[in-house]
């Protein structure tokens, strides 16, 4: 696909931007966002949630800011097919650099699920379940903490199953690809009318999804014990499950964004970039909530 840039020759000069403030914005956003995290998780007190929400506010300004600076570059013919191309490079390795965020969390519980509990449990001959905890037992989720008397760890009652909730997230999320790809249809087919409605059906079903994800929290805290002081079982579940709720907010937001473009008529057939990466970017979501269903809930 091409975009507003690509109706241009790529021997016209390539645009530089002027020197921008927002990088340094999204550091200090994204610091005071997981700084807070860290001082609430931790109970800190009420600076940590302060934090928080001043980070989240930083990012908001940082998102409508540069988004925002992007748009206007692209609607007053500033881009050409360098810089189109250059966009579709940084998306690329933008979503390659998160897909390494969520293989790192995966290969860690690949790493305790089949090497570190196994071994505790006295299996091969590295087994140290005599050393450590005399009798411990290995098992998948780990809900039986050897230490869970001398520490502040508490076990959960019971493993979060993928069944109910989990599945009902998982038909919301795969029919928002749906929404999406039938948005993207009526992209190509200069129809607005779809396209619209299918980006506010995809945003409906993002924040869906986000409202059960937080009532599955909501009960997993409160019914079942499970928090993130529950073992490496529930330390990895809110890791795992919460990184990818976050790509979700993330996502929901920029199809906002682009829900909005699109009603002002900014897209055609052949002028379409912005849609598409954040077209792939919440595909590429979809496809981390299913390794997730797999490997977290079910198996």
């Amino acid at each position: 696909m091409t975009t507003h840039a690509d109706t241009h020759t790529d021997t016209e000069a390539y645009y530089i931007p002027e020197p921008s403030r927002w990088p340094i914005i999204a550091v200090a956003g994204i610091f005071m966002l997981f700084f807070g995290l860290v001082l609430s998780i931790n109970n800190m007190g009420l600076a940590g949630s302060l934090i928080m929400v001043t980070g989240f506010a930083v990012i908001a300004h940082l998102m409508q800011g540069w988004f925002g600076s992007v748009i206007d570059e692209n609607l007053t013919g500033k881009y050409n097919g360098q810089v189109s191309r250059s966009f579709r490079q940084g998306m690329f390795w933008f979503i390659t650099s998160e897909a390494a965020f969520f293989v790192t969390f995966f290969g860690c519980l690949f790493y305790l699920r089949n090497i570190t509990l196994p071994w505790l449990g006295g299996d091969g001959q590295l087994g140290t379940s005599n050393i450590l905890w005399e009798g411990f037992q290995y098992n998948w989720p780990l809900l039986n903490l050897p230490d869970a008397d001398s520490t502040k760890y508490v076990a959960a009652k019971e493993a979060m199953g993928p069944w109910g909730l989990p599945l009902l997230n998982t038909i919301i999320l795969m029919s928002s690809g749906v929404t999406l790809t039938w948005a993207h249809w009526g992209l190509k087919k200069a129809n607005n009318a779809q396209l619209v409605k299918g980006l506010i059906m995809t945003i409906v079903l993002g924040v869906i999804f986000f409202f059960v994800q937080g009532y599955e929290y909501w009960h997993a805290h409160h019914a079942m014990d499970l928090t993130l002081n529950s073992g490496v079982y529930g330390s990895t579940f809110y890791m795992l499950t919460g990184f990818h709720g976050l790509h979700v907010t993330i996502g929901t937001i920029m199809l906002i964004v682009i829900a909005v473009r699109s009603a002002k008529h900014h897209f055609t057939e052949h002028n379409h970039f912005a849609f598409e990466a954040v077209a792939w970017y919440w595909h590429f979501v979809d496809v981390v909530w299913i390794a997730l269903f797999i490997f977290v809930y079910w198996l």
